[in-house]
């Protein structure tokens, strides 16, 4: 069974996708960091770097959005990745000009210049939103393409009767020439007329962009993608869910109303979620969340996988725990192929719950068979095929190494959950009790020595200050003593962990070290 669980609070909405029991997938929704994808502004120029053919635009969202200059040129190939098709329709067309690909950005943009852009990166951390002036505004069936003359359908649509008649439809809508069109995979589906209403929707909201930007005088919001709770009812039909249950009434109402128009299409339960014990508590899913953001993840075979995070990149490195080998047998490759064959699975779940992007690393343990190695690989593939978001992956290198990328459509669960640790500087580490000590004691002497202090109090953290009662603070008085000075010691909770602070016990003032 397939359901959807919709948490709704205040500040978030969650979703999560169940398959069988099991947390698939999963989705935070802020109020304060809502998603801009797909969403379309009149932006304006701010600075022109053309050593690398990019620029910086105010869109009013915070940072300055990037645009580079192969965003700006007519990008058929961008489209064709975007929404998995091909421009069967217009070969010719899709070839890009000779005098495109010679431009510089500084004749196609100029500082304070107003342009019209949208969003296809969401924003992470310190960077802005990357952005497009290749237009798309996409529809349940239909994608409209405002500057761009290419009609295509999808290849996920292989039925070659379907194709065809798809290809006549749009063929026949009668459209400005500068316009494209592009039949999305549930279009597949849709009857005649459906398409031409939809075209028709498209058309009026580029109409109403194009109103909004010449009405507007500085970068503004022209159109905004739907919100995830208005999405919801059509992600339950195109991926044939069975139930979607809410705790929310408002939004479940909402919701029903939504599905009313796909009902012939897909039979779907919606249902409002009563229950006392929190929804995402009796699903389980609470503890998948826990368990998505720690570094350490058991297997079920014993064996277990680490995930860190570097600047460039993650790594997720698989290892056989307390797995047991049959030794007797001699069959200790196999045991470890089936290790990293549930490693694979695993993985591919935790990419998806996680929402990891960009370079990935995965560290497979050592196989001597080339036909084990490729097990692994095709099964890292086969489960990889269900993530909406687009992925490479390459061979696995001598040494069980699978380099793959994932698409980052917006931050993952550790960045929305959590924020940078002022305590170690979000490097996750604090220093231990030895180095802290050692530092003292060079602090001490530097009292001493430098600015001629002879009467100190030294205040630390408790947990330190017991570590410091196992001969440190008879070595320090030893210290002190052998300059003339005295030392007296004291404690304060409200210190970090790695905090010490000295005072002068004559006139209480702190002593810089």
């Amino acid at each position: 069974m397939h359901e959807i669980l919709l948490n709704i609070e205040s500040k978030e909405v969650r979703y999560a996708l169940l398959k069988h029991g099991q947390l698939h997938d999963l989705i935070f929704d802020r109020k304060k960091s809502r998603q801009i994808t797909g969403n379309v502004y009149r932006g304006r120029v701010t600075n022109i770097l053309q050593n690398i053919q990019s620029a910086f635009i105010d869109i009013n969202e915070g940072e300055n959005g990037f645009i580079h200059i192969s965003d700006i040129l007519e990008n058929s190939k961008k489209f064709e990745e975007m929404f998995d098709m091909d421009f069967d329709l217009n070969p010719e067309k899709s070839k890009p000009k000779d005098d495109e690909k010679a431009k510089e950005i500084t004749q196609l943009l100029k500082n304070d210049q107003p342009v019209l852009v949208q969003v296809v990166k969401e924003p992470i951390g310190t960077k802005g939103a990357r952005l497009t002036s290749n237009i798309s505004i996409a529809g349940r069936y239909l994608v409209l393409l405002p500057n761009n003359p290419h009609r295509g359908v999808s290849r996920k649509i292989e039925d070659k009767a379907s194709r065809e008649r798809l290809k006549k439809i749009i063929r026949s809508f009668e459209m400005p020439q500068d316009m494209g069109l592009i039949c999305r995979t549930a279009s597949s589906n849709a009857t005649t007329d459906q398409l031409i209403d939809e075209a028709t929707e498209l058309l009026q909201n580029w109409q109403t962009i194009v109103e909004k930007f010449n009405n507007a005088s500085k970068p503004t919001l022209l159109f905004e993608e739907s919100d995830l709770i208005k999405r919801v009812a059509t992600i339950c039909v195109d991926k044939k869910i069975d139930r979607l249950l809410i705790d929310d009434h408002a939004t479940y109402l909402q919701c029903k109303s939504h599905y009313q128009k796909f009902m012939g299409e897909h039979p779907l339960k919606i249902e409002f979620y009563r229950d006392k014990t929190p929804m995402f508590e009796r699903f389980n899913v609470e503890k998948e969340i826990d368990r998505a953001v720690k570094r350490k993840i058991w297997l079920g075979s014993g064996g277990y996988l680490f995930f860190d995070r570097t600047e460039a990149m993650h790594t997720i490195d698989v290892n056989s725990g307390r797995s047991s080998t049959n030794q007797a047998s001699g069959d200790v490759e196999e045991t470890l192929v089936r290790i990293n064959l549930e490693a694979a699975e695993e993985i591919a779940r935790q990419l998806r719950v996680r929402n990891v992007g960009g370079l990935i690393i995965c560290d497979f343990i050592d196989m001597r068979s080339r036909k084990n190695q490729r097990r692994v690989l095709d099964r890292l593939k086969e489960c990889m095929k269900e993530d909406s978001a687009k992925c490479t992956i390459l061979g696995m290198s001598e040494f069980g190494l699978v380099e793959m990328t994932r698409q980052r459509s917006r931050e993952s669960l550790s960045q929305t959950i959590y924020t940078g640790c002022p305590y170690c500087a979000s490097s996750g580490l604090v220093k231990s009790h030895e180095s802290v000590s050692v530092e003292i004691e060079r602090a001490l002497k530097k009292a001493i020595l430098c600015h001629n202090q002879f009467a100190l109090k030294l205040i630390v953290h408790p947990e330190l200050n017991k570590y410091l009662d196992g001969g440190d603070k008879d070595y320090y008085g030893q210290l002190a003593g052998k300059s003339n000075a005295h030392i007296e010691f004291a404690v304060n909770d409200n210190l970090h962990l790695n905090e010490f602070i000295f005072y002068s016990s004559i006139n209480g003032q702190k002593i810089e070290t």
